[in-house]
């Protein structure tokens, strides 16, 4: 493997606003070679995903960042190429942590053998894996659904978010979708099941959105903030649940915005109506993750539950998808094929 070329990406610099090409630099060099206890990986498949851009930034968060000069982050499926450790062996397919590059290094401990013949691979990166999860465990635990109520969720053509609806209506909620364009509100309706979806993009969405929310919204799962948030807000009724999973639309943001502090009036209304809102990362609700494959993989089996995905082909495209995913552009799980 000493002669084997390595290409990766790394963060060249940090993005102030929107990311751009020249926050990240592609680099080659040789595949590492593997000590006593490590597998080398080839990357077959890599995520890409709205927290990563958390990452490129130096501000405290619940993960440490990305260091310039050092890969970018990324969940991955690999194939072990060569083990030197023993609970693995050459061509075992793993889900694992590689991040932007085609080879990487493993100890083992992160890693978790795949099935091939059980399900695409590529699901668990998406409807089988982390996103699948965090909506799996962020409306259940935190959103509670019951039969009857209304549930709605922001970016609902993304792999979260339609996970989210689709398991609100195994559970018997009225769901009403938000996502980006009349394409992806009519892939939430026809082939989701949805009940209901509301363009993001149109002028009159809130007006829309209580249109279609007549008796308030009991649900509210929360991918986006901004202009969504403000439509969705006054619609919460009484002891409504709101799982803050993202905040996209606010992920570039350099400073507080330059208006009046509606701080007194979300707290007036947290109180008044006895609301529940709470931020959680997936890993807070890991001790789930048996009963998430269990429900989750058999629900996918039965077709309760479908899922899309947008491929990438190369990672020298990944820069470019990340940044258009950061805008709305991928529609589905966005994924970046690395080995064909």
């Amino acid at each position: 493997m000493s002669e084997t070329v390595n290409r990766r990406i790394v963060l060249a610099s940090r993005p102030m606003g929107e990311p751009q090409p020249s926050d990240f630099r592609l680099e080659t060099g040789l595949a590492p070679e593997p000590g006593d206890g490590q597998v080398l990986l080839r990357t077959l498949w890599l995520s890409l995903d709205p927290y990563m851009r958390g990452r490129m930034s130096a501000a405290k968060s619940y993960a440490k960042p990305v260091l310039i000069d050092d890969v970018m982050t990324g969940g991955t499926v690999n194939e072990v190429v060569v083990s030197r450790h023993p609970a693995f062996q050459a061509g075992d397919i793993v889900l694992g942590y590689a991040g932007w590059q085609d080879y990487a290094l493993s100890d083992g401990s992160e890693l978790r053998k795949l099935d091939p013949a059980a399900a695409p691979v590529s699901t668990a990166l998406g409807v089988l894996g982390m996103p699948g999860m965090t909506a799996y465990t962020g409306l259940l635990t935190i959103g509670q659904p019951k039969p009857g109520e209304t549930l709605v969720v922001a970016a609902a053509a993304g792999p979260v978010g339609s996970a989210v609806g689709q398991i609100g209506k195994i559970k018997g909620c009225r769901v009403v979708g938000i996502a980006g364009g009349p394409g992806k509100c009519r892939y939430l309706v026809d082939e989701l099941g949805f009940d209901a979806a509301v363009d993001h993009r149109s002028p009159d969405m809130a007006q829309q959105l209580r249109d279609i929310c007549p008796n308030g919204v009991d649900i509210y799962f929360e991918n986006v903030g901004g202009a969504v948030w403000d439509a969705v807000f006054p619609l919460l009724n009484d002891f409504a649940r709101v799982p803050v999973c993202g905040l996209v639309a606010h992920y570039n943001d350099t400073g507080l915005p330059q208006e009046p502090d509606r701080t007194p009036l979300l707290m007036r209304a947290v109180l008044a109506k006895r609301l529940t809102l709470r931020g959680f990362i997936v890993s807070d609700f890991a001790s789930q993750a048996e009963m998430f494959q269990l429900d989750m993989s058999q629900w996918v089996r039965e077709g309760r539950i479908r899922y899309r995905e947008d491929v990438v082909d190369g990672l020298e495209n990944a820069p470019d998808a990340f940044i258009g995913m950061l805008k709305g552009r991928n529609f589905g799980k966005l994924l970046v094929r690395i080995t064909p």
